[in-house]
């Protein structure tokens, strides 16, 4: 139960697993883009009551999970940090003055699922993940 949360008139522990990629599944993830994104995503999570309690930022693709209140839909969610995030890596990283209209960073569509009482499963995938894309990068060397 400590998971628990709750807003004025609900009570709710809402977590969801989301994958998404950017676009052209382009390894841009890159330097000091990557260091800076995980708290940008954080920020953002924030600023729509959300949490991201595990994330990890792979050279191709992003793994969340994260805590969504109720009242929000994961699409919403989702949508709204592609969104701002694309915005800001064309801003700070591309010199863009204005927003990231007619390109996008990310692909389009996303993965998501629901996280119930396979939670620590979840933890420890998105956390083993990167290992073991370096395990097949070495593989696909040989």
């Amino acid at each position: 139960m400590d998971d628990v949360r709750s807003l004025n008139h609900s009570v709710w522990e809402c977590k969801y697993h989301v994958v998404f990629i950017p676009k052209y599944r382009r390894k841009r993830i890159y330097g000091k883009l990557w260091k800076e994104l995980g708290e940008v995503f954080r920020r953002l999570a924030r600023q729509r009551e959300c949490e991201i309690e595990e994330g990890h930022l792979m050279p191709d693709h992003v793994h969340m999970l994260i805590s969504i209140p109720p009242k929000y839909s994961v699409a919403q969610v989702v949508g709204y940090i592609k969104g701002k995030t694309a915005i800001h890596i064309a801003r700070t990283y591309f010199d863009r003055k204005r927003n990231y209209v007619g390109q996008h960073f990310w692909a389009r569509g996303y993965y998501v699922s629901t996280v119930g009482r396979d939670e620590e499963a979840i933890r420890e995938y998105i956390v083993k993940q990167e290992e073991e894309d370096r395990r097949l990068d070495q593989l696909r060397l040989l």
